[in-house]
């Protein structure tokens, strides 16, 4: 969903490259990058070379430590699609070695060791029942389960393994104008470290504006408009992809 899935990089470089290609291909302006044309094209390979590019200085910079976040964190990973009639979201969850078991056991609930698909879509339900997503001024959606996918138990154990729990909400075709999607976090909130990000619109009627998030990340706004408006710049891409980089060697520090 992110454009990225083809690198294979660790969690926190992975979710800064994807905080990085949104934030440069939804700039206002966004349908200059989107058009289609050659020109287009090549732009879009230039800010994502340059996305990668400040990424791969930041690891570098961070040495070794930006390859796992630390042990006792749980990290909640968020990305959010907005579409003219739904909203997706993608959410990463992966445990810390130390705090895994603990995981482990909220899934395993007959305690034998091996998660079955019914263990596994129960605790995606449950984690889904945490979030609370709003479009303008609606009641809450109801988020519906589309797939869920958990690594082997040993590779939760270490701390590698990362559940992958996708669903969306349908609304209301939104009308011409200025919108907003409002998201909050509240799975498991002690020890957890969050990420949320807006993914790349694919409807080209649907451009991001901004993005606004809690200090810690478990809140996220997304503010969008529908319709097509003409391009302001790429301010928003490159404050964007600083904070990406700057978000990469914070985490990657705490280790």
């Amino acid at each position: 969903m992110d454009g990225t899935s083809d690198l294979h990089l660790p969690p926190v470089l992975h979710d800064a490259m994807a905080a990085t290609v949104i934030e440069i291909r939804t700039a206002p302006g966004a349908a200059t990058l989107n058009d289609g044309s050659v020109g287009a094209r090549r732009l879009r390979v230039r800010h994502q070379r340059a996305a990668l590019l400040m990424l791969a200085t930041a690891a570098v910079a961070a040495g070794s430590g930006v390859s796992a976040h630390r042990l006792d964190e749980f990290l909640q990973a968020a990305r959010l699609a907005v579409g003219r009639d739904r909203v997706q979201l993608e959410m990463s969850l992966t445990p810390g070695a130390a705090i895994a078991d603990a995981v482990i056991r909220g899934i395993d609930a007959d305690r034998n060791g091996i998660l079955t698909e019914d263990e596994e879509r129960a605790y995606a339900s449950r984690v889904l029942s945490a979030l609370i997503l709003r479009v303008d001024d609606s009641l809450p959606l109801r988020l519906q389960l589309a797939s869920a996918r958990f690594p082997d138990v040993s590779a939760l154990r270490t701390g590698d393994g990362a559940i992958l729990i996708r669903s969306e909400a349908d609304v209301s075709r939104f009308p011409a104008g200025p919108h907003r999607v409002l998201f909050d976090n509240r799975n498991a909130a002690g020890g957890s470290v969050y990420l949320a990000n807006a993914l790349v619109p694919e409807d080209d009627e649907v451009v991001i504006t901004g993005q606004q998030r809690a200090a810690d990340q478990s809140q996220l706004t997304i503010d969008f408009v529908v319709g097509r408006t003409p391009g302001s710049g790429l301010q928003w891409a490159w404050i964007g992809a600083a904070g990406a980089v700057m978000l990469a060697l914070w985490l990657a520090r705490r280790v």
